[in-house]
């Protein structure tokens, strides 16, 4: 009977016991208070980034390729990224194949070039003995009729008159092949000039090929890390790689003493970001290390990144610190303080409800739904404008009797209220406002048309009008988020 009884006693205290571990387990998970803090409050935008050094020297393949008409080159051989090389140390390859291809071609064009050259010379030369010849012939030609004439002054007049005309003849001969003559060494002349110009080009043109060949080898123009360089698609260079004379980059040596990260923000949070901005920087190689920054950059017109929808804005940030742990092509953690307050009251979010028409907190151990005007917030937390002090306790969730805790602050309700009522009414005249000038501006616009169109320029007005009502398109974008 006695086993029964303290069966039945140990029974009750374990339920009990289960009861009162389970309750303290609910109030526990149901009433964690929080203190309304009061201090530094930060907006914060969080994005990741990629670290990068602010300057480099670059190290590039030959820039005048296009000069020996050679355009596109594979890498063929590249050191490994992050390798440390001193300056004139070898760092890349390129592939020679249709360089040499051209300069044998150039040396077999040079040969022909010089033999057709030296071919000129001698048919010049001789075309000129000839013509020298000739010359010298015609001359006697002339000296036989002076002598004939003078012969023929006791002849007939039939006979002087045919010697007169035969020595002008002679004459006329003689002073047309001199000039021909002139013509001709003026004529070897140009073609020799032509001939000696084209093999001087295609010598220096074999020349400067042999020496971008050279080039080929491509050695460190300074100490450094090396880099592969990031095409305009964000592909790194690599073997296999091509490079072109318009971009001939194959690596960079970065300046590691000034460091930027570049991220993209969306353009939700974009209009919250300016320059000179802090920032607080992390890598995720060494999480717990931190590092100072700002913003030195805000790109004005927005990009698409590839596999994405969103439109999103490049930021870069400076570190004001250096540190040896940092190198480029690390993912950074970047938050970056767009506001800050001094001795704001704030609660974490969580702790926050809301309705249709209010916002809201349970205050611990008072059965008491506080009506709040909240302010700016972060990821974390938010300011609260009224209806708070620096005493008050917060729950973080809502209590399981939440329907017997009562309202309070329906003076501050009334208030906000009529805030917004007022809120609203200024954004309806605002929007009125900007209707009627809408209709000002396009009852000009239409009355400037009509004038332009009476004077015989309706090409001009309708071009004037386009332009201005593009104009009040954008116009209507501001003042409707207004």
């Amino acid at each position: 009977m006695k086993r029964r009884v303290i069966a039945g006693i140990a029974v009750v205290v374990v339920i009990i016991a289960i009861v009162i571990i389970n309750t303290a387990g609910k109030e526990s998970s149901t009433l964690i208070k929080v203190p309304v803090s009061k201090g530094h409050f930060e907006i914060v935008v969080s994005t990741t980034g990629e670290l990068m050094a602010e300057r480099s020297v670059e190290i590039k393949g030959p820039a005048n390729l296009r000069d020996v008409r050679v355009h596109n080159v594979k890498i063929t051989d590249l050191v490994a990224e992050g390798t440390v090389v001193q300056k004139g140390e070898y760092v890349a390859a390129l592939d020679k194949t249709d360089a040499t291809n051209r300069l044998q071609d150039l040396e077999v064009g040079l040969e022909t070039e010089q033999s057709e050259y030296e071919t000129t010379i001698l048919d010049t030369t001789s075309t000129l003995r000839s013509e020298r010849n000739s010359l010298v012939n015609l001359r006697y030609n002339v000296e036989e009729a002076e002598y004939k004439l003078e012969q023929s002054t006791f002849e007939p007049k039939a006979t002087i008159r045919q010697n007169e005309h035969n020595l002008d003849k002679a004459k006329r001969s003689l002073e047309q092949a001199e000039k021909n003559y002139e013509l001709k060494i003026l004529q070897m002349q140009r073609r020799m000039k032509r001939a000696e110009n084209e093999l001087t080009e295609d010598r220096k043109r074999r020349d400067d090929l042999a020496q971008i060949l050279k080039e080929f080898d491509i050695v460190a123009p300074q100490s450094g890390m090396v880099i592969y360089h990031r095409e305009f698609g964000g592909k790194k260079r690599t073997v296999g790689s091509q490079i072109t004379s318009w971009d001939p980059i194959v690596a960079t040596l970065p300046d590691f003493t000034s460091m930027i990260s570049t991220t993209y923000i969306n353009e939700i949070d974009i209009s919250k970001i300016r320059q000179n901005q802090e920032a607080t920087v992390s890598v995720d190689a060494f999480p717990d290390r931190k590092f100072t920054g700002k913003v030195i950059s805000v790109a004005n017109v927005g990009e698409q990144l590839p596999n994405s929808d969103a439109k999103v804005f490049e930021v870069v940030l400076k570190l004001n610190e250096m540190d040896t742990i940092l190198r480029p092509a690390m993912t950074t953690m970047n938050s970056i303080i767009t506001k800050e307050f001094e001795d704001a009251l704030f609660i974490p979010l969580e702790s926050i409800h809301h309705n249709d028409s209010m916002s809201f907190v349970y205050l611990a151990n008072q059965k008491t739904k506080k009506i709040i005007e909240m302010g700016e917030a972060n990821d974390n937390e938010a300011i609260i404008l009224q209806g708070l002090t620096e005493d008050d306790m917060v729950l973080l969730s809502v209590p399981e009797d939440s329907e017997e805790w009562v309202f309070e602050g329906w003076d501050l309700f009334a208030e906000l209220k009529v805030k917004r009522i007022a809120e609203e009414k200024q954004r309806l005249e605002d929007l009125e406002r900007f209707k009627r000038e809408e209709e000002k501006r396009q009852a000009d616009f239409k009355k400037l048309q009509d004038s332009l169109k009476q004077n015989g320029n309706e090409g001009v007005g309708n071009d004037i009008m386009r332009m201005m009502m593009r104009s009040g398109d954008r116009g209507r974008g501001r003042g409707g988020n207004r």
